[in-house]
């Protein structure tokens, strides 16, 4: 799985879902949450069996579509994860995880309707980790279920639980955001960083998504498009770590063909744990330009 992009709209505002396939991301996400007002939620909720089969129609340059529902604590929680998963959809967002138990309602639904449904769309979950309780058992969460697939860190929601000031620098979040994404590559989860929500500040969204990638994110929540083209970007390696990747994956090759472990390589000592890196580089290469060539 390949989310570089995390893009979200709102569930009750059709004309932007609409919008959707104008942009390559590589995981759409219709808003029952934060986007949608309380007035609206019931409605919109009425309404995502439309909005998913107008959506499908489209195809979503190839892109995953998913749901995020209301939190747990919600009146709406329980049946927004019904209507969601009566749709077809990649997956389901649980936002503000932060007990196991939370997930039950979530797999129990999705189970019990493949079950009378042999051979749908499987649904999978992203987790929202984005509170003090969830930083702090970030690591059980991560590994919860296998159904859980992916998860985000929710910078502003967890600045607000913590009752930190934020800062340019992000420090104040920064013990946090590495909790969430080591907790999230230990289980073999995408890990999605935070949002950037200065949305007219295309650096500021660079630096961040660089940061993020830095720390071992493997991808971005995405509020406006512009982001959409310039996480695709941040979370690509470029040409030169592709090419320098392919030489030096064939330059080991070449010496375990000679019996050789290690291999001096433009002046740095290869063993395994750069060729694993390298393999990966490649494989999200090919991952990119298999996806970008289906859209």
């Amino acid at each position: 799985m390949m989310i570089r992009s995390l893009f979200f709209a709102p569930a009750n505002r059709h004309d932007l879902l609409a919008k959707f396939p104008r942009f390559q991301a590589d995981c759409y996400a219709i808003d029952l949450e934060d986007g949608t007002p309380p007035g609206d939620k019931a409605s919109a909720r009425e309404r995502l069996g439309e909005a998913v089969s107008m959506l499908r129609a489209t195809n979503l340059r190839g892109g995953l579509l998913y749901i995020r529902v209301n939190e747990p604590a919600s009146p709406h929680y329980l049946r927004d994860i019904a209507a969601a998963c009566a749709c077809d959809i990649d997956g389901l967002i649980l936002p503000k995880l932060e007990r196991i138990d939370q997930l039950f309602p979530i797999v129990h639904t999705i189970e019990r309707l493949e079950a009378e449904v042999p051979g749908r769309r499987r649904i999978e979950i992203m987790g929202g980790i984005e509170s003090m309780q969830g930083v702090i058992r970030a690591v059980e969460l991560c590994a919860a279920h296998p159904r859980l697939r992916s998860v985000y860190f929710g910078a502003e929601d967890f600045a607000s639980d913590i009752g930190a000031r934020r800062t340019p620098a992000g420090d104040e979040v920064l013990y946090a955001r590495s909790q969430v994404v080591l907790a999230a590559r230990a289980s073999g989860l995408v890990a999605i960083d935070q949002a950037v929500v200065e949305i007219r500040d295309d650096q500021r969204c660079r630096d961040d998504a660089a940061k993020g990638r830095d720390l071992g994110y493997q991808g971005k929540i995405c509020v406006v498009p512009r982001q959409v083209d310039l996480c695709n970007e941040l979370f690509a390696p470029t040409p030169d770590e592709v090419a320098h990747a392919r030489a030096l994956i064939s330059a080991y090759e070449d010496a375990c063909a000679r019996g050789l472990g290690t291999i001096d390589f433009k002046g740095k000592m290869i063993d395994g744990p750069l060729l694993k890196r390298a393999q990966a580089t490649v494989a999200m290469a090919d991952g990119i330009a298999s996806r970008n060539s289906g859209s």
